[in-house]
């Protein structure tokens, strides 16, 4: 048994793919509920479209990708003009995102 869990840890698939899911789910949140939303800032709609490029940049570790998602979209969360729905959107993306960038 530990040498299966060895084996699997050493190839890392299982824990890539749960990131890459919970990227997916972040993107789809962003896209549908942020950036194809009119009445949303179009400085607001350019950072879910930022974060949503960072988490698909594959050159990048799980956690470096959620991290720079994160940033991109803290800019924006407090700011005044953002909406409060689309604010907790954004505020469950970070803290999903956060998930990942603390499992890695």
């Amino acid at each position: 048994m530990s040498e299966a869990r060895q084996q699997s840890s050493s190839e890392g698939g299982g824990d890539l793919s749960d990131y890459e899911e919970k990227f997916e789910q972040c993107c789809t949140l962003l896209e549908q509920r942020i950036i194809q939303d009119d009445q949303i800032p179009r400085n607001v709609r350019r950072a879910a479209k930022q974060a949503i490029e960072a988490l698909k940049e594959e050159g990048q570790s799980p956690g470096v990708r959620a991290s720079t998602a994160i940033s991109t979209l803290e800019e924006v969360v407090n700011d005044q003009n953002t909406p409060e729905y689309a604010r907790t959107v954004l505020l469950q993306v970070i803290a999903t995102l956060e998930q990942v960038k603390d499992e890695v």
